[in-house]
Order: structure tokens, then sequence, then C-alpha cells
């Protein structure tokens, strides 16, 4: 069993081969990066024989899909839709199976800020998602299609909980990777990067589909803001969430849902610094005159507030998942919860972003070398993490010490 990783030299990307190179089962772990000594610094870091480093510009398709052959899957940790699209186009093409992390559904592709997304002369980019789906299926491949925290166990939890119930109609997951409570108060909005902070600000700034009475509508990112109280783990904090687009497939694999929408958790006090910043046009991307120049506002403000935001020595993260849904069971009206609170992993030095994001990816992608994923085209983690793998994806989780709670109560 051979995996090869794309994007492996990132946090996460590593987090996800240093996972694959424990299991004794996997033989070869490749990764992929543009730069050798980036790729050197990882592999020293997994301490692996596994691990085989492959510099490679990925824009080269016929480079790409020939080191693809010499693998049996692959894991896209890629930071943006247009690398993420390309990959996912030349393993499609190679006919290797995949798991993508990106909060997209690539069969109905995000129109807003595509991040170099490009498109085939003559298809629109529905067209193209549908062209990706099928030429998958024609050609024997699984893509596990936004695979890790949210999307990835915000979709296989709540895709399990409205298979246990006989009609759905609320689905609402709050996730978020936050800087431990001590480590907030050195930083600028109460955060820290935890992953790509452009892909951060795109997110906030985009329009996103929810469902509301039980129709698809468009909203602004970081609206709907909603205070909650998360006691569960022996916790006890006050956290904040507002919409943002991390699990778009929902809104086309779970259409009977009469509300849906994906909540991205922060600190109190980070949506309303987001806001002030929108208002007076810091994270615009159409450039403005600045003294017989021109500028982009959020390009510049990334260049100044980035290095405040990088996590100091000692400073660790922290992932939260609260999803509720709402249904009915055998005629009585019902809740489901799930909860999730994740700590970093000092010892090994994987933060918790990385972590519940990288080893859900893992382990999907041990499920295709294995073969218990057997559905083909472009397939959402709620549709292909089921029943008797659904209890066994948890139990992979266990063994990693991510640990999910779910609670049931009638109403």
């Amino acid at each position: 069993m051979k995996a090869l990783v794309f994007g492996g030299t990132g946090k996460v990307g590593s987090a996800v081969a240093w996972d694959l190179a424990k299991d004794k089962e996997i033989e070869k772990v490749g990764i992929v990066g543009r730069r050798k000594d980036a790729l050197d610094k990882t592999k020293k870091w997994i301490g692996s024989e596994k691990v085989i480093s492959h510099v490679l510009d990925i824009a080269n398709k016929e480079d790409t899909k020939n080191l693809m052959k010499q693998y049996d899957v692959g894991v896209i940790a890629l930071p943006d839709r247009g690398t993420s699209y390309k990959v996912v186009h030349s393993a499609i093409e190679a006919g290797l199976n995949i798991v993508d992390m990106l909060e997209d559904y690539h069969r109905r592709p995000d129109p807003y800020e595509t991040e170099g997304l490009e498109i085939p002369q003559g298809m629109t980019l529905d067209e193209y998602g549908d062209w990706l789906h099928n030429k998958a299926i024609e050609n024997g491949v699984t893509f596990v299609d936004g695979m890790g925290f949210a999307p990835g166990l915000s979709n296989v939890t709540l895709g399990e909980g409205i298979r246990k119930i006989d009609t759905a109609e609320k689905a609402i997951a709050r996730v978020g990777g936050i800087p431990s409570k001590e480590a907030a108060q050195n930083h600028p909005l109460r955060y820290m990067i935890t992953w790509a902070f452009e892909h951060v600000l795109r997110e906030y700034m985009i329009k996103l589909k929810v469902i509301k009475n039980g129709e698809i509508v468009e909203v602004d990112a970081t609206s709907d803001r909603e205070g909650f109280r998360f006691t569960e783990f022996g916790k006890d904090e006050e956290l904040e969430c507002a919409v943002t687009p991390g699990m778009p497939s929902f809104l086309y694999t779970r259409p009977q849902l009469k509300e849906f929408a994906e909540k991205t958790i922060r600190w109190p006090g980070h949506w309303q610094g987001v806001q002030t910043l929108k208002e007076t046009g810091l994270l615009d991307l159409t450039p403005v005159d600045f003294k017989n120049t021109k500028i982009a506002p959020r390009e510049f403000l990334l260049s100044l507030i980035t290095p405040k935001l990088q996590p100091s020595e000692g400073e660790t993260d922290v992932c939260i998942m609260y999803n509720t849904l709402i249904g009915e069971k055998d005629g009585k009206k019902m809740k489901i919860e799930y909860f999730m609170w994740d700590e970093a992993d000092t010892e090994n030095g994987i933060s918790s972003m990385a972590r519940v994001t990288g080893f859900p990816v893992a382990i999907a992608a041990k499920f295709l070398l294995t073969e218990e994923i057997k559905e083909k085209g472009i397939v959402p983690p709620e549709d292909c993490i089921k029943g008797a793998l659904y209890e066994k994806f948890f139990e992979e989780l266990k063994k990693r010490n991510i640990n999910i709670k779910e609670v049931t109560t009638s109403i």
C-alpha cells in the first residue's frame, strides 16, 4: 500500500503523512512539494524511512500523473482552489483514488474568489464539476471530497445522525480552531494562525448558501452570529460562531432539511473585530490608489497582521465542535448533539487543527486502500462513512485521542 500526499510540507499535510507512516500496512508515503529543503525538513520530522520526497510542479500534468501512477491513493492538502482542482483533475485522469480536505464541493464549485481555479474552455463551473464526477466514475476513481474537520467530521456526524431518525428538520454545524484561552490574549482578533490565513479571510468575505425555510438561499459570510456556552469534557467556556462556507455538499446531499448552516467558532470579540475590518474596506481585494501606486487592502492587511497572529513559543490551539440535529423519530421530536474539544499534541509538535483535520483524512485514505469505501465518482464524507464504517471511523479517531460525544434527547 502506497500513499501520496500533496501539500505534504504544510502543517496538516505533514500530519497526514506522519499518521500514514505509522501504519504497519503502508509501505511507502510520498510527500510532494516545490522546495526540496521543506520536504527534507518534513521527512526528518516524521522520522520514517517510508517517507519519500518528490519535488514537483503540479502545473505539469504529465509529470504529476506519472508520479500518481506509482501510488495507490492520493491525499490533497493544498490551500486553495487553483491547486486543488489541478491535482484532482490529474488524479481522475490517472485513475488514482483521492481524498481532498478543501471546503469546496468539487461537483458544484464555489463561484466566489475562485483562487486561480481554471475551467476548461466552453464549460461552466457546474458543468466542470459534473465532468469531474462522471470522468471519475468512468475511470473507476473514488474521490472523497471534503474530508477533515469542517468539512469532514461535521459532515460525518450529522450525516449519521440524519440516518438515525425518520425526519430531519434542522442541522447546524458549529466548528472552529482557536488559540488556547491564554494564547488568545496575546494576538489581535483573539485569533492565532492554525492554517492558511489568506484562505480564512476569503471565507469571511464571500457569499455562501444555506438552507432556510426549506429553500437554498444566499447569505453573507460572518452573518447570523450566535453565542453559546460549551460545558462538555469538563470545560465551561462562552464562545461565538458565525456562518461560513464549511460544508457545501450538504446543500445537495441533504436537500430535505428545512434549515442548514455551518458556523465557525471563535472567542468572543473576534467577529466584532472582523466586522469592523469589513466595514472599513480592509478585507477588500480590489486595488485602491495609495501614494501613486495601487494596493489591494487585504494584501496590505495580511502583510501587517500575519506576523502578529503567528503562535509564539509554547502557544497552542484548540479545536471545538458542537453540532445540532433536530427532527422526529417514531413520531416524537428529538435532538442529537455532537461535541468535541481537542487540544494540541505538544509531545509530537502537532497542532489540534492538524490533528482533527489531518487524521480523519489519513483514516479515509486507509479506507480507500483497503477498499472499504466502494462508491465511485465525487463522494462527500456523509455518503461514504456510514454504518459499520462509521463505527470503525470513530474507533480510529479514539486511537488518536480524538473523542466525539453524542447526546440524544427528547424535545
